[in-house]
């Protein structure tokens, strides 16, 4: 039987081949970072370029703020060239470009091999840590050199810089920080200003549209630069005044942090006298506790700090268990109490930063409300130690402890809340004379007296007790568990 042959249907033999390459951009990125956006200025860019576009979205669920991966696809039109046949979805080892708007997820799509070495990883060096990290009891955190480690090892190009703090100093989201990011790398076939006109959305100028200008134009200084943002850093270093002899850089520019009036060069010589890997952390933690005690409280920090590198000889190993004992002791020296906690919640940077993270514009009122629920141990903390132990001796005996608790729900935006936190917070002279104070400063020196003695003799056995303490952390119900823990473990292996 004759077949017969539609003439409308072309042959396939004769279909002229489309021969211009066709790109492939992985867009990675968190709940609310504006992936979408991103995604669609790229889309339109194509379209005002007269290139064949096409944008698909798969939703995930992240242990964070959800996350979406978004994949664009585009081709340069070949003259009498068939229309391209654009993929779905991303393949292992076949993403030119892949930018992510944070780095661990960088690390997610580097795990499943879109990242090879025909690929422009382009990432933000920046952390928003998962619930697991959160939850470990100890520190949970995942190493952020390990992602940039393997991006720089399987990736064509990488460029990696902290695109968060960019978008808040721009007052935009990521997502246009991302877009400059893409145009600084020169990955987009398109000129700078197809991405602008983009932003603006042909002309509808506004207070988030020059934001996000803002914000592109320094995504793209930085991508272009190969995403150094050191400039500023190293200005202000270079008008610092000149460290003691013997303080290595990173230490030097730590202390610059210090606030403002606060005279860091009494400290100096003693940080220098520290092995050169020790130093920054030292100067870190001696911040800290000078934040939440004062100098006397940081110098006596130092002091343990330096009577315990002196029982350590110069080898790495040795140094290293220093460098991890100073970061333990300095945080478990500002253990969180009520006092404490009330001054991190009334304190300015905080009322900045959750305004930053809800997007407040201007005009509109915000308003926080603090859920806290504090128990009779909370309470006798702070008290002195004689009244404090009475008081827990009566909440032991009449069962109280782990059950009596005042749930408040106290708004600290409003002029009574924000002066009862204050209240409480003014109360951080009699810290040093309260019983959870007693309580610390017995198992901290208890933990010093141990890891000096130990450090010479088993430097494994000292890595593991200078982390030991790590497993303190917290408030409320996370920090008597905490506690439990850390005496458990004491006793069985200290």
């Amino acid at each position: 039987m004759d077949t017969a042959v539609d003439a409308a249907v072309p042959d396939p033999s004769r279909v002229p081949v489309a021969r211009e390459p066709i790109t492939r951009v992985l867009i990675a990125a968190l709940g609310g970072e504006g992936g979408g956006v991103l995604a669609g200025w790229l889309v339109q860019c194509a379209r005002d370029a007269g290139l064949p576009v096409q944008a698909t979205s798969v939703p995930g669920v992240a242990q964070r703020t959800g996350a979406t991966s978004y994949y664009i696809e585009w081709q340069a039109a070949a003259v009498g060239a068939a229309p391209p046949v654009f993929a779905l979805h991303p393949l292992a080892g076949q993403v030119d470009v892949l930018i992510a708007s944070e780095l661990l997820e960088a690390g997610r799509m580097v795990e499943r091999g879109f990242v090879a070495a025909n690929t422009t990883l382009i990432t933000s060096s920046h952390r928003v840590y998962t619930t697991l990290e959160k939850m470990a009891p100890t520190d949970g955190r995942f190493d952020p050199q390990a992602v940039l480690r393997a991006g720089r090892t399987l990736a064509r190009r990488c460029i990696a810089f902290d695109m968060g703090l960019v978008a808040r100093q721009s007052g935009t989201a990521v997502s246009a920080v991302m877009f400059g990011a893409l145009a600084g790398a020169g990955v987009l076939p398109w000129a700078r200003a197809g991405c602008e006109a983009a932003i603006a959305g042909g002309g509808k100028a506004g207070q988030g549209v020059q934001a996000s200008l803002a914000g592109f134009a320094a995504g793209f200084d930085a991508a272009a630069a190969g995403g150094e943002l050191d400039s500023a850093a190293a200005a202000t270093a270079q008008a610092a005044p000149a460290p003691a002899a013997g303080l290595h850089g990173e230490a030097h520019a730590a202390l610059q942090a210090a606030p403002a009036g606060t005279d860091t060069t009494r400290w100096q010589p003693a940080l220098a006298a520290l092995p050169a890997a020790v130093q920054a952390t030292a100067a870190r933690g001696l911040l800290r506790c000078l934040d939440f005690q004062g100098a006397d409280y940081a110098t006596r920090f130092l002091r343990e700090v330096e009577a315990l590198s002196r029982c350590a000889d110069d080898t790495s190993a040795t140094v290293a268990v220093v460098e991890d004992a100073a970061r333990s002791l300095a945080l478990w020296m500002c253990f969180e109490d009520v006092i404490r906690v009330a001054d991190l919640k009334s304190r300015r940077a905080r009322f900045e930063q959750v305004q930053a993270e809800v997007g407040v514009r201007p005009g509109e009122v915000l308003r926080i409300t603090e859920m806290l629920k504090p128990g009779i141990e909370e309470v006798a903390a702070i008290l002195p130690r004689r009244l404090g132990e009475a008081l827990m001796r009566t909440a032991s005996r009449r069962g109280w402890i782990g059950r009596a608790h005042l749930g408040l729900h106290l708004p600290s935006t409003s002029a009574w809340g924000f002066v009862l936190l204050r209240l409480l917070a003014a109360l951080k002279p009699l810290r040093p004379h309260s019983l959870r104070q007693a309580e610390e400063d017995e198992s901290m020196a208890a933990w010093c007296v141990a890891l000096r003695a130990v450090l010479p003799r088993s430097v494994a056995h000292a890595a593991v007790l200078a982390r030991l303490p790590e497993v303190l952390k917290g408030y409320g119900d996370t920090q008597r568990r905490g506690r439990d823990h850390y005496a458990q473990l004491w006793a069985g292996h200290v």
